[in-house]
């Protein structure tokens, strides 16, 4: 099969050994382009943790191990690991990939706050040097409409649509290209929908607590949907690829395609909902932190003006 320039083949009938839990940890299968972009954002990341602290200004340590080790960690093993390795020869294998990269890496990298890192240790001013450059990007046109929070929810939730209904998927799995480029779309459409709504970065988007619940609530419904979708319908992702697997050597072990996509839009559903939960979770702490701080500042104020009042009242006598 002929591809257009700059789309690379994948192996149409690999020969894997039956896949176990073991294999996501032993199976590991680099790919370079993924690799290096892990290595040089993790790396950029704790270059400016370093740059602040030969500063003597402090970073936190929780934010730096979301970001590096839970965020690139992630996003490292999603792409590496064993789950990788298989992601084109089982759909279930693939949709497990699909829910770390969509969902998990987004809002470690959203808690790391690294737009706030690099506004502290970018050099130059607000006027000028590599430090202007990026805050006129945060509050051009278009990152204001790309952080638009009906648009972002409305691309996450579509997005997968899009990937297993049409001839995407099929593209991702004949070509090394397009199948890269859907990885790191789905980190960039989960970013695009976590990062207004963590609140920790100074980014356009962001929208009041109440709101932010009932943005990640909607998007529920629609997790289960596509994953009972896929679990019920006859037709299969993907049917060409999974039916030559299953013409080779693979033959052997594999399930049957129908239980496999069965298998794959159960994980959807579940995982969907789990992870939800735990933005939940996250988003919850983080209001109730907001409100005591809103209400510590709120006790200053009073006692300032009390304070303010005594005094009055007291030169008055």
């Amino acid at each position: 099969m002929l591809f257009p320039l700059g789309l690379t083949a994948l192996t149409a009938a690999p020969d894997l050994p039956r896949f176990t839990l073991g294999r996501v940890f032993t199976s590991w299968s680099l790919d370079p382009f993924l690799t290096v972009v892990s290595v040089w954002v993790a790396g950029l990341y704790l270059c400016g943790v370093l740059v602040l602290r030969s500063r003597g200004d402090r970073w936190p340590l929780g934010r730096t191990l979301a970001f590096v080790v839970v965020g690139m960690g992630a996003f490292f093993f999603a792409t590496s690991s064993g789950i990788s390795a298989y992601d084109t020869t089982l759909l279930s294998v693939h949709m497990v990939q699909h829910m770390i990269l969509s969902m998990l890496v987004p809002l470690a990298l959203a808690l790391g706050a690294p737009v706030t890192l690099a506004l502290r240790t970018l050099p130059g001013t607000s006027n000028r040097g590599p430090k202007s450059w990026l805050l006129a990007v945060l509050h051009s046109k278009v990152v204001a409409v790309l952080s638009f929070p009906p648009l972002t929810l409305a691309l996450y939730v579509l997005s997968p649509w899009a990937l297993y209904f049409s001839g995407w998927y099929d593209a991702s799995l004949e070509s090394a290209y397009v199948h890269e480029m859907m990885h790191v779309h789905l980190v960039v459409v989960g970013a695009m929908f976590f990062w207004p709504l963590m609140g920790v970065d100074p980014v356009p988007g962001r929208v009041a607590w109440p709101f932010r619940l009932v943005m990640v609530f909607l998007t529920l419904p629609f997790h289960a949907f596509l994953g009972v979708t896929i679990m019920a319908q006859d037709e299969i992702i993907g049917a060409s690829h999974y039916a030559e697997l299953r013409e080779g050597p693979m033959a052997a072990w594999l399930p049957t395609a129908a239980a496999d996509q069965e298998l794959a839009g159960g994980i959807l559903w579940g995982a969907g909902d789990l992870v939800a939960l735990l933005f939940f979770i996250v988003l919850f702490v983080q209001w109730v932190r907001d409100s005591m701080k809103e209400a510590d500042r709120e006790d200053r104020r009073l006692d300032l003006l009390e304070r303010r009042a005594a005094a009055e009242a007291q030169q008055r006598e």
